[in-house]
């Protein structure tokens, strides 16, 4: 029997407003799955009502540290369950985040960019797209500059808000200059299997993008972006052979907010896998 070695780093609660079932849900998902354990990272609340609507408010923060918590306790030996949080960044929420992150011990704090959102959109997005994905990916390596953050969470999502403007060959500039930046940083970034279900459906990032990652060295951290328990850990095998093509050898974790590394090969082989009649124990 393989030994249990990966977490899910990035889940989600029904307190975001757009996700669906119970931590320990999830939980039990991630034991199917043969994961050592499940890092929640739900949407962090911020200030002004910004987004609202697809995160917890500043007064269910504690709602949600407790509900991790009544999760880890139920799961104890069986899953290590961590809070974590994913954190929305745009320029001067930074002393928000700060107060936040220090409220409770955090294990995995992702760092988000979301072009999507409307009160983001309203304040950077000028009406010219190729600008606006410039806009974005100088943001995302702001965020890794301001030493909030230990991994930037699905860092091409700015391809899905205009597809037909999306031409990799053109902003490649751009991103190259920003993962500069974030490779001095010491960031992490992720690999989301979620964006398969997206408008270009495929990882985020893509592969040419994940071979410029791996040119810099910068370290990757998988997540599936759960919103519902069945997703927890979806695609990690496609994942994994992903980055073994662009040149990765190790995939990595945080845990007490310290990078964890684990050999793909390892990783892959101690999943139980997905069939088409569910989970092979």
């Amino acid at each position: 029997m393989s030994v249990p070695l990966l977490y899910e780093s990035h889940s989600h609660t029904p307190l975001c407003k757009h996700a669906y079932g119970e931590p320990s849900e999830y939980a039990a998902q991630a034991e199917a799955r043969g994961l050592r354990g499940i890092i929640f990272t739900c949407h962090c609340p911020l200030p002004d009502g910004f987004s609202a609507n697809v995160r917890m408010t500043p007064e269910q923060f504690q709602e949600y540290v407790d509900m991790v918590a009544a999760a880890r306790e139920e799961f104890a030996g069986r899953v290590d369950v961590r809070l974590g949080l994913e954190s929305d960044y745009y320029p001067g929420v930074e002393p928000w985040l700060e107060k936040l992150h220090a409220r409770e011990p955090l294990h995995h704090v992702l760092g988000s960019v979301h072009p999507q959102v409307p009160d983001y959109r309203v304040q950077y997005f000028k009406g010219d797209w190729f600008a606006y994905q410039q806009v974005y990916f100088d943001h995302l390596a702001n965020a890794a500059e301001t030493g909030l953050y230990d991994t930037l969470a699905h860092p091409d999502l700015i391809k899905n808000e205009a597809p037909h403007e999306w031409n990799i060959a053109r902003i490649q500039p751009f991103i190259e200059r920003a993962l500069d930046r974030i490779a001095a940083t010491g960031v992490a970034m992720e690999l989301n299997t979620s964006g398969r279900q997206k408008t270009i459906p495929e990882f985020n990032p893509n592969p040419s993008i994940l071979r410029l990652m791996r040119e810099r060295n910068i370290p990757v951290v998988l997540g599936a972006d759960a919103h519902v328990p069945r997703r927890v850990s979806e695609g990690y095998e496609d994942a994994m052979q992903a980055l073994q093509a662009a040149g990765y050898t190790e995939i990595n974790f945080f845990l007490d907010r310290k990078r964890q590394t684990v050999a793909i090969t390892d990783a892959l082989a101690s999943l139980n896998p997905v069939t088409a009649h569910g989970i092979r124990h």
